[in-house]
């Protein structure tokens, strides 16, 4: 098995990666190698990598304006955070981890793939909140339910900025469920997006939520640590 793209989902590939499809396929045979080994992707998601997961987090990119710095949110294998760096490099991609055997294969991905542009942080999401610059869009993805999700990922968001969260088919129930949450995050109306509609078999589902005003919250847990940029 290597990270080259199956036959039916090429044309898929090529739309969204365009000229760096190249640089996808090594990080895809990273992720089947490397991230495999690691226990950082399942060896029953190695055959469907592209389907399932690339592709899958390449389609948001159409949601993000050119330029955008971008902060990722639990990467776990770089997924979605490394994949849009891959597809994108116009942007400026902040990968937040906290677990010492990711950040090492991100740090190696990095480099491997010179993404220039992109910068791994170990740290919870709550002890990146002004360590990081405020950024354009932060992203998800399957990380926790809408509330807690929103609550990591808003306060890391410029006002005006966006939380991007890759959800499933429970997205329109979570928003429903959420939605007096959302809005004391400060937080405005959700909306679900579709992304990749008419090239994936199955499109991505994302909420996107945009951080319409800063709300005071007393420190979190682990408020006084520093985020430590790797």
């Amino acid at each position: 098995m290597t990270g080259a793209v199956p036959p039916d989902v090429r044309p898929a590939a090529d739309k969204l990666f365009g000229l760096r499809l190249e640089l996808a396929q090594q990080y895809a045979e990273l992720l089947i190698t490397d991230g495999v080994l690691r226990g950082l992707i399942g060896p029953r998601e190695a055959p469907r990598i592209w389907e399932r997961h690339l592709l899958n987090c390449a389609a948001v990119a159409d949601l993000i304006p050119s330029g955008a710095s971008v902060v990722d949110v639990g990467s776990g294998a770089g997924l979605p955070g490394m994949v849009l760096a891959v597809a994108r490099p116009d942007l400026s991609v902040t990968l937040v981890e906290p677990l010492a055997r990711r950040t090492a294969f991100l740090d190696e991905v990095v480099a491997t793939l010179g993404l220039d542009r992109t910068t791994v942080v170990r740290a919870r999401a709550e002890e990146c909140v002004g360590q990081l610059d405020p950024a354009d869009v932060v992203t998800a993805r399957a990380v926790a339910p809408l509330d807690r999700l929103a609550g990591w990922c808003l306060p890391l968001a410029a006002v005006g900025g966006r939380l991007l969260a890759l959800k499933g088919s429970s997205a329109a129930a979570e928003i429903e469920e959420h939605a007096e949450a959302l809005e004391r995050l400060g937080a405005g109306t959700p909306a679900v997006r579709l992304c990749g509609d008419g090239l994936l078999a199955e499109p991505t589902t994302v909420v996107e939520v945009v951080r319409e005003r800063e709300v005071v919250t007393r420190p979190g847990r682990g408020s006084r640590k520093t985020a430590r940029r790797r």
